[in-house]
């Protein structure tokens, strides 16, 4: 099968139960593809091949005729789990000179959990340091690159799992989101990742309490994002507040003829928008308008200096440990993460209390209101049409659109929704900037209403397929 390696998940599990193609075959192909271009885009810090032909063989034997045991639900699939995760017995190095021996004691719920319905794992995708960045390199990975153009980065904290998946060298990826990191490298990557609401996914103590914390999955399509979503989602002894009961997304999401989007591109001209990408997502806009949903664009102001004051306040407790943890030890540290901890400090400086929460509530509220007149709200995941691989922008801003920005995180749009963190929402492609970076767009669900937002994003896919690899192979991803 030609390109087989871009098989999606769901005509994967197809093929298997058919048996016209093998777990075994498919690992082949995944493997085979990462040793072409792995040593141009380092999406992985580390493999776990022999490991994974264990499982495969065992998926293999699960789907034979006669078999006394019936197939997993994601018997046979190739998955990168991010390197934040931890994963019993493997390296838990957080992208961090300083944690390189560290060795995970126990493996995350719903990475268990994955594994449990039959995903493989071959691989552990890079990220950068603490995953506290949107691009993704690393003093102990080196630097990953964008499979549609190597000379910019994937994006982060998530940036291997979305560079793995655009380039083939996995099916499946898991990754993780406090502030858009798994939005910003899906956008970047030009593929599917969800925020779920928080305690959708149970997630691993004390990072299960942090509200803007999420994780999730990283897909190809939007119906492998459903088939992972709904094998990740449900409550876990082991997180105590994890949702309950279980909410099962649709295998068939309906169409989208009635609903009613909004659509707001830079907050009411608080965000600067670079014009590729004001375009992009208009033309999304668009084409659901076309398939019969009613899209208007709407006066939304969120205040980029609220967001920026709310979310440094919650950032710096956690800043504050990275300069406790590097103190005395600078030279180890990447810079980009000292770089990030001043400003996000300086930020914060002298923040009363209650003062966090009366600004989220406030910006809460101005996103409620939109979403109380329509089923979902349309944004860009990013201002910018991409960041250079390898630069930290300390010494210099990011032009976006006619703003210089001196800290490059106020670029994306993401924020807003990881302190409105009860609302689902998912990435989807958009097309691509002049540059040959794709664009992404966000679409926001009302709070726990997981399904609109996949609707919406069906409908998307279906009129304006995103990853036909044989119509666009710009890059890396001709080879």
């Amino acid at each position: 099968m030609s390109d087989l390696h871009y098989i999606s998940a769901v005509d994967a599990l197809t093929a298997f139960k058919k048996r016209t193609l093998s777990p075994v075959e498919l690992l082949d192909a995944v493997i085979s593809r990462a040793d072409r271009v792995e040593p141009v885009i380092n999406a992985f810090y580390e493999t776990h091949y022999e490991h994974a032909y264990e499982a495969a063989c065992l998926a293999e034997a699960r789907y034979a005729k006669n078999s006394p045991v019936p197939p997993l639900p994601l018997d046979g699939l190739p998955t990168a789990v991010k390197g934040e995760e931890p994963v019993l017995s493997q390296r838990w190095t957080l992208g961090s000179l300083y944690l390189q021996n560290e060795v995970a004691p126990f493996t995350s719920p719903w990475i268990k959990r994955l594994e449990e319905a039959g995903a493989i794992f071959h691989a552990r995708t890079t990220l950068p340091e603490f995953a506290m960045s949107y691009f993704c390199h690393s003093k102990i990975d080196g630097v990953t690159r964008n499979p549609w153009n190597p000379e910019y980065t994937p994006g982060g904290s998530s940036g291997g799992a979305g560079a793995a998946l655009a380039a083939g060298t996995t099916t499946l990826a898991s990754g993780s989101d406090i502030a858009g990191s798994i939005r910003v490298p899906a956008s970047f990557c030009g593929v599917v990742g969800f925020k779920p609401p928080y305690g959708r996914i149970p997630m691993w103590t004390p990072f299960n309490l942090d509200t803007y914390c999420h994780v999730g999955p990283m897909t190809r399509t939007i119906a492998d994002c459903v088939l992972m979503q709904n094998v990740a989602a449900g409550p876990h002894m082991d997180d105590a507040i994890s949702v309950s009961p279980r909410y099962v997304l649709p295998s068939r999401p309906e169409d989208i003829r009635g609903m009613r989007l909004a659509v707001s591109v830079d907050f009411g001209g608080s965000w600067p928008v670079d014009e590729e990408i004001r375009a992009n997502t208009l033309a999304a806009a668009a084409a659901l308008r076309e398939a019969g949903a009613i899209v208007e664009e709407v006066h939304l102001v969120i205040e980029r200096e609220d967001v920026k004051r709310a979310s440094a306040i919650h950032f710096a407790p956690l800043m504050g440990w990275i300069n406790e943890h590097t103190a005395g030890r600078e030279s180890q540290a990447n810079d980009y993460i000292l770089h990030a901890s001043k400003v996000i400090l300086d930020r914060a400086r002298g923040a009363k209390p209650l003062e966090g929460e009366q600004l989220e509530a406030a910006i809460s509220s101005r996103i409620s209101h939109v979403l109380k007149r329509y089923d979902a709200l349309l944004c860009p995941t990013l201002g910018s049409r991409g960041f250079i691989a390898g630069d930290g922008y300390i010494d210099r801003g990011l032009q976006v659109g006619e703003e210089l920005l001196d800290f490059y995180w106020d670029a994306s749009l993401t924020i807003p929704f990881n302190i409105m963190s009860r609302c689902p929402v998912l990435n989807v492609p958009t097309g691509f900037a002049r540059n040959g970076v794709p664009t992404g767009m966000q679409i926001v669900g009302r709070t726990y209403d997981d399904a609109v937002p996949f609707r919406v994003g069906a409908a998307l896919e279906g009129i304006r397929p995103w990853f036909d690899v044989r119509e666009r192979r710009p890059a890396l991803l001709a080879v």
